[in-house]
């Protein structure tokens, strides 16, 4: 697999359209840190980390719907395998005038844009969730 975090999006993505409550993905330390931000930011219930299939590590994820209709309307991947995006402190995009999360990996860990401008840090801009 060549881009872990693309992956996990689009398991959710996948997972959301269906209308399941819970959806499995492989573990990883970044897969986990991506979504304590989407966790501390209310986009998703939370996670706990198990065993999947054949023994493997696994990540299961708690999505949140409201009325029915899933709290996260647009997931996109910024920064690729093949084109990797970094941005200053100043240059981190608002999605959506703040009404959605940019989460970036930054020497200080993986954070929200708005953590990220608080702590004066860039680094690489991994989605945008809206």
């Amino acid at each position: 697999m060549n881009d872990p975090i693309g992956d996990m999006l689009t398991r959710i993505r996948n997972a959301q359209m269906r209308g399941k409550s819970t959806v499995s993905t492989p573990a990883s330390k970044l897969r986990g840190w991506v979504l304590d931000v989407l966790a501390d930011e209310g986009y998703i219930r939370g996670y706990e980390k198990t065993t999947g299939e054949n023994g493997h590590p696994a990540i299961e994820i708690s999505l949140k719907y409201y009325e029915g209709t899933p709290v996260i309307r647009e997931l996109k991947r910024v920064s690729k395998p093949g084109r990797r995006v970094y941005m200053g402190v100043n240059d981190i995009p608002q999605v959506r005038q703040g009404l959605g999360v940019s989460i970036v990996s930054t020497p200080k860990g993986v954070m929200s844009d708005a953590n990220a401008r608080s702590n004066n840090v860039g680094g690489e801009v991994l989605c945008t969730v809206f």
